[in-house]
């Protein structure tokens, strides 16, 4: 079952020199128990399309169509304050730096408490009690007297942890996990990881993967889309995607992964437009070694090749 549906979105920003345009007809599903990973260079577009989800966009921000439905309803018509009791309650968001996502003058337990109050409605020792439990869940050791700790108190990987316990002690039914080991070292990264694929095992919850870290994806997604420059150019499911790559910038992403021994790394000459560039045509051609007359002026389709298997791209027409 879809638990969010974007469907044509298209945002952008007013700023000096006008209006940008930054998303374009940007869709996807995302799924109960399913992890939905959205890759590529930073700048393409990853983290405004999750925080369009939450509504946590900039004042510049405008989405100028499409529809963003939770549980089939369209969330774009919310007010404030429904916007208010959906996110954390339902739709959690887990930041990209865990190091400034938590207040550094109050406890984690305090911060925690607050989140377990508004979504909850519990307090005084029925609240602690649930608190200590998240804590648990995360395996946050010793979680009575973790509660009482500073944030500086907390190793990075724990103030994850304390982050995705937030998210947890409001039986959230979607994740929203923005570049979630980032500033983390390797063995933690992998303990967080491994935690977000219990809870979603355990908990049949959705989570929204936002990474450029394709080694990170092949482990833990289910589904992938690829976004160049606002526009995501595939999709597939995460094994056809690793096995059989068709888009050319998607090949190119991929090429750059460390992989064998002694294999020279390949790297995707130029970089990603910024949105004040005018390009005509897909976005990727100043810098495909596959490029048509064609791509310079029209903009391919996202269509299925395969089963399951979308791509944009002419090569393929």
């Amino acid at each position: 079952m879809s638990l969010i549906e974007i469907e044509k979105l298209n945002l952008g920003f007013n700023t000096d020199e006008g209006f940008k345009q930054a998303l374009w007809d940007v869709s996807f599903e995302l799924e109960a128990g399913k992890t939905l990973a959205i890759v590529g260079e930073s700048g393409c577009g990853k983290s405004v399309s999750a925080m369009s989800i939450m509504q946590l966009l900039p004042k510049t921000a405008r989405i100028t169509s499409g529809e963003i439905r939770y549980n089939g309803e369209n969330i774009l018509k919310y007010s404030n304050s429904d916007m208010q009791k959906l996110r954390g309650k339902k739709i959690a968001l887990i930041p990209q730096d865990p190091m400034t996502s938590l207040n550094p003058l109050y406890t984690v337990g305090d911060q925690l408490l607050e989140v377990i109050k508004i979504h909850q409605g519990l307090t005084g020792k029925d609240a602690i009690k649930h608190a200590i439990k998240v804590f648990e869940d995360v395996q946050i050791p010793s979680p009575e007297d973790r509660l009482k700790a500073y944030p500086h108190e907390f190793s990075g990987g724990m103030k994850q942890r304390a982050i995705i316990a937030m998210a947890l002690a409001c039986n959230a039914e979607v994740l929203i996990a923005d570049e979630p080991t980032t500033a983390l070292d390797v063995t933690i990264q992998a303990q967080i990881m491994s935690l977000l694929r219990k809870i979603k095992e355990e908990r049949n919850t959705a989570i929204l993967l936002i990474t450029h870290d394709l080694a990170l994806v092949k482990e833990n997604a289910d589904e992938i889309n690829v976004m160049y420059s606002g526009r995501i150019v595939e999709t597939a499911p995460a094994k056809i995607f690793f096995d059989n790559p068709k888009h050319p910038y998607s090949i190119a992403l991929l090429k750059s992964l460390p992989s064998a021994r002694g294999k020279i790394l390949e790297t995707i000459q130029g970089q990603p437009p910024s949105i004040n560039q005018q390009i005509s045509g897909c976005r990727f051609n100043p810098r495909c070694k596959n490029c048509m007359e064609i791509c310079k002026s029209q903009v391919p389709e996202l269509k299925e090749i395969d089963a399951n298997h979308h791509v944009s791209c002419f090569l393929f027409d």
